[in-house]
């Protein structure tokens, strides 16, 4: 789900802390763009939602409650087991 004003939010707390979405992409290797596409919602990426989150002091999940809720479909598929 695009969420902007989520993203802002994760960019001012990263201000107050003195980390710009730049400093989390270079720690990872990946592009600026790439940070700021995960932080809005277009795409996921567990790494870097991670990052953002340790950068945050918090866990993914206070952070996109609705990319981790128990039960979700993308949470159910990742964590269902293969039939046998």
């Amino acid at each position: 789900m695009i969420d902007d004003k989520r993203h802002a939010r994760i960019k001012s707390a990263l201000s107050l802390k003195r980390i710009s979405l730049s400093d989390i992409a270079r720690s990872l290797a990946v592009t600026p763009s790439t940070v700021s596409i995960v932080s809005r919602g277009f795409r996921r990426s567990r790494r870097v939602e991670q990052a953002i989150a340790d950068a945050l002091g918090q866990r993914p999940e206070e952070i996109w409650p609705d990319r981790y809720r128990s039960g979700s479909a993308d949470h159910h598929k990742e964590t269902a087991m293969p039939a046998p």
